[in-house]
């Protein structure tokens, strides 16, 4: 999640041989602002110590104005020779400065003279209450360590469940039964990310070689046949390390179409592919930028159209709608914009105060790039509809790192309870807060729960369905421990290598 980077094209903005760029005047603050809030929402030196600002933000929105340090490009902000050419294609950092020397120490000047000498901790004013009542707590015993769980998804019709497994050469894809014994494991040549079933076949998305971030176009939709001994049959190809797919009817043809999150890394699309019937597909482009992470397919004002809403979660954080204006085309509207350190994960449409418009609960904590430290505005938001399409935060619980919440009505009292994990919590005062169970009393207040279990695991994935058949919402949390916890001085890193379950359910006991 770069936090600056830098829209001039270097072909029209940067200087040209044999000129200087001249000085402009502006206070540093001005130039922050120009140069930042050209891109993504701006970012107040108050944000960040001056050590965090001066040692890897600066250096990195640099970069992205063309400022080195010597006097070409460094290698490694371009990665390997295959994403070195994507990246140069793409011109996102240009070959000399795009503005001059002088205004450029201002803007350091600025946020070194503003920011805080120390980052401030946040405090938690309520505590997360330990026990769950109606949750059992079941772990698997057939597990892939150490676990790096990279999706997890309950089967329909009470089958059990089905996880991924992420570990360099060794991608699998694992079921298991309702009891989480294991069923069979199918090895795959990719990181599986996303699983979606219908009518006998499953559509697996992958990412491409790792998860990690990068700029190569390795991912794929494939369709796995049940009925025809797992055969795959390739469906869409060279995805940029797409991360998330969303299914259905785009331009009324009766035919289902595929929204990509193609999240990339310093580049990146959100795309809707066109199924043009015999498991063929055409692109069709949204946005043309990085950071696409979750998209939503709904008719959402009631004209006939499936409409996209979409979250962008790398520099230009918000939660865009794509209106369905027919004949395959969309006009889009941006509903929220986020800090560049918000770090952007996830987002649902439900219905909060029953006034019949959709809501936005929407989840922000990843904290994984230059700025790991813990943020107060870290957690689950939910921002109320008007009804004309104007979103106000309306609710804010604060869990640090948090990376998914599912609002569902699990206790079954008429309304929507939120269970949520987080993948960087302050494993040093809040270990608890990786899984908190936001119990609705009403009128937007909820009770924060967890359970003893929680620190069994690093909760990376989740999904949440009627595992059993029985009636009621069930949870499955898949742990991934390839990054170690920092600031955790507890041991548990160390012992998750060797004793993380790959997943875990906790199962509904209302009925």
């Amino acid at each position: 999640m770069p936090l600056f980077f830098s829209c001039v094209n270097d072909e029209d903005e940067t200087e040209k041989p044999g000129t200087e760029i001249a000085p402009t005047g502006f206070s540093g603050k001005e130039l922050a602002e120009i140069h930042c809030s050209s891109c993504h929402a701006f970012v107040a030196p108050s944000f960040l110590s001056k050590t965090i600002w001066t040692e890897d933000v600066l250096p990195a929105m640099g970069h992205r104005l063309g400022i080195y340090k010597g006097t070409k490009q460094p290698d490694n902000i371009f990665g390997p020779p295959e994403n070195r050419a994507i990246i140069e294609k793409a011109h996102v950092f240009p070959e000399k400065a795009v503005l001059a020397k002088e205004d450029w120490d201002k803007i350091v000047s600025y946020y070194t003279e503003n920011a805080p000498h120390a980052d401030e901790t946040p405090s938690r004013n309520n505590p997360i209450k330990i026990g769950l009542k109606h949750f059992k707590y079941k772990e698997a015993n057939f597990a892939n360590r150490p676990a790096i769980t990279v999706l997890v998804k309950i089967l329909p019709e009470s089958r059990g469940l089905v996880f991924g497994d992420g570990k360099k050469r060794r991608n699998v894809l694992t079921f298991l039964d309702t009891k989480l014994a294991h069923q069979r494991t199918i090895p795959l040549e990719h990181t599986p990310v996303h699983y979606r079933e219908e009518l006998g076949a499953a559509y697996l998305a992958t990412i491409g070689r790792n998860f990690y971030p990068n700029d190569l176009s390795h991912g794929a939709v494939q369709k796995i046949d049940f009925n025809k001994n797992d055969h795959s049959t390739p469906l869409i190809s060279n995805l940029q390390r797409p991360v998330s797919m969303e299914y259905g009817d785009l331009n009324d043809d009766g035919l289902e179409d595929i929204v990509a999150c193609e999240f990339g890394d310093l580049t990146g699309k959100l795309v809707w592919y066109e199924n043009k019937g015999n498991d063929t597909y055409e692109a069709r482009i949204l946005n043309n930028k990085p950071g696409a992470i979750k998209a939503i397919i709904k008719d959402s004002n009631g004209d006939g159209l499936n409409d996209i809403f979409a979250l962008m979660g790398q520099g230009d954080e918000g939660i865009f709608y794509y209106e369905n204006q027919g004949n395959g085309k969309f006009k889009e509207k941006r509903l929220l914009s986020f800090l560049p350190l918000n770090g952007s994960q996830y987002m649902e449409l439900a219905d909060f105060n029953n006034d019949g418009y959709d809501d936005i609960m929407y989840v922000c904590g990843d904290n994984a790039d230059k700025t790991p430290i813990l943020k107060a505005y870290h957690g689950v938001y939910i921002f109320l509809n008007d009804g004309k399409f104007n979103f106000l935060q309306s609710y804010f619980y604060h869990q640090n790192g948090a990376y998914k919440a599912i609002p569902r009505d699990y206790d079954q009292d008429g309304d929507l309870d939120i269970a949520s994990i987080s993948y960087f919590p302050d494993y040093l005062d809040n270990p608890q807060e990786s899984f908190v169970y936001l119990e609705n009393k009403g009128n937007l207040r909820f009770n924060a729960l967890s359970f003893p279990e929680a620190s069994k695991g690093r909760w990376m994935v989740m999904d949440a369905e009627d595992i059993d058949g029985d009636g009621d919402i069930d949870i499955a949390l898949g742990s991934n421990v390839q990054f170690l916890a920092q600031g955790d001085t507890t041991g548990l890193s160390k012992k998750w290598l060797t004793e993380s379950p790959s997943v875990i359910v906790l199962e509904n006991t209302l009925k």
